[in-house]
This record gives C-alpha cells, sequence and structure tokens, in this order.
C-alpha cells in the first residue's frame, strides 16, 4: 500500500530531470514546488470503530510522491516517525536522493525501535554513489537498499556492498528524450552483486535503450515487462 504524508518536491541532482512527479504535475497543472501535507498525513493510525486501524499491516510504500528527507518537510517528519513506531506491524519503505541529510532527519529515538524502516538510497551516476552510498552504509537502519534508476553510466558500488543491503535496483529512464541505458552497465552491476551476495532486480529498460551496439526506442508499457524477460534477476538472500 502506499502511504503519501505530504506531495510535491525539487529537483536535486541530475537525476531528476525527467521526474515522473514533475511529468505527471505538469499535465495535470500542479505546482510540484508546492510542498503540502496531504489529507492522509494520519492514515497509519487512523482506526475503526472497533479499535483496529483502518490501514491494514504489511509493506507500506512511503513518500512516493516526494522525497522522505526533503527539506521542507522537516517540520512534519517528527510526526511520521512516531507513527511509524507505533505501526510496528508494518513495514515501512522510502526512497531517497537526499540521504546526506540524514543525521538532521532522524528520530530522536531511531535506536529504539524503527526495525521496520527500509531505506533506499537512490544514484543515477558515480558521483551520487560515492556521495550518498557512503551515508547509506553508516545509517542505523537493518534494511538498505540502493536503486540506480536512472542509470546514467557505467558505475562500481561494490565498495558499498556489505550485509545490510539487500538489494540493488537498475532501471532506465522513461521520457521520449530520455538519455540512453546500456546494457552492459546493467550487467556489470549484476556481476558486482553477484560477487558480493546481494540481491539485483533489473526493474526496467530505458526509453531510449542500448544493447549490443544497437539502439532501440522503446515504448513504455514495454519497459518493465522487457527487464523481466531478460531473466537476470539475482534473489539469493532472503528478501526484506
Amino acid at each position: 500500500m502506499i502511504y503519501n504524508p505530504w506531495r510535491g518536491c525539487k529537483r536535486y541532482s541530475e537525476g531528476c530531470l525527467h521526474c515522473y512527479i514533475h511529468s505527471g504535475d505538469l499535465k495535470r497543472k500542479v505546482d510540484t514546488a508546492n510542498i503540502v501535507k496531504t489529507k492522509d498525513f494520519y492514515k497509519p493510525i487512523l482506526k475503526n470503530k472497533d479499535g483496529s486501524y483502518k490501514m491494514k499491516s504489511g509493506l507500506v510504500y512511503l513518500c512516493f510522491s516526494s522525497d522522505f528527507f526533503l527539506e521542507e518537510a522537516d517540520i512534519w517528519r517528527d510526526e511520521v516517525w512516531q507513527m511509524i513506531k507505533e505501526r510496528s506491524d508494518c513495514k515501512f519503505l522510502f526512497l531517497t536522493k537526499r540521504i546526506e541529510r540524514i543525521n538532521s532527519c532522524l528520530p530522536k529515538d531511531i535506536n529504539d525501535g524503527y526495525d521496520n524502516v527500509i531505506i533506499y538510497a537512490t544514484c543515477e551516476n558515480q558521483r551520487t554513489i560515492d556521495i550518498r552510498l557512503r551515508y547509506l552504509k553508516e545509517a542505523p537502519f537493518l534494511h538498505k537498499g540502493i536503486v540506480l534508476q536512472p542509470l546514467l553510466e557505467k558505475v562500481n558500488i561494490e565498495n558499498y556492498l556489505d550485509e545490510n543491503i539487500q538489494e540493488v535496483l537498475v532501471g532506465g529512464e522513461e521520457n521520449k528524450d530520455a538519455r540512453v541505458l546500456d546494457y552492459d552497465w546493467v550487467l556489470d552491476i549484476r556481476d558486482q552483486c553477484l560477487r558480493k551476495n546481494v540481491n539485483f532486480t533489473f526493474r526496467q529498460l530505458g526509453t531510449n535503450f542500448l544493447k549490443d551496439g544497437k539502439l532501440y526506442h522503446l515504448k513504455r508499457k514495454d519497459l518493465m515487462s522487457q527487464a523481466r524477460k531478460a531473466n537476470i534477476d539475482i534473489k539469493n538472500r532472503k528478501h526484506i
């Protein structure tokens, strides 16, 4: 299930050029830079008349219409942390490009029961990898992952793949002007994950996809299905 306590975002690095949040808002004539709480802010702790939670137990995709570590959300985040702690029956998964803000975004009682949090650092090139993944390595969570989407160049992440990295997700950019995803880059990351015994998922191709020296221009509906057909995922470790 999805839980978006706020919405809106601001472009942060090279990977944000064709962000789906900005593209969708542009079509709906919504100002993405307007960061606001949503009507679902208290969704995790709302209860039925019998006292049971309305939001069922299970995996919760947190803040997928923004970034959980967004500066403008600093005034609201502590409340969300407390709801996450209360709902220990749920696993809250979020992605962030702003992981270098982690020390100012954590709850004061971080060591007192937040084992139900799964954090993914999102990177797009070697520069952002070398900045962000050292923060991910030090992050005080049991469950961590890496998202390389959109992957913009050949990268090396092997030194960052420790025992707490459960999964690496790789994908291309989805846009008519998308930057090219080279399949050789994907396979190289897969090899790194194999050597470190880390789960690997080829999430989607790019709209502009290079394989064996040939450039393909793909339709949106084919990006994920073609990635699955490649059959290169690795599921060696027990998943999160």
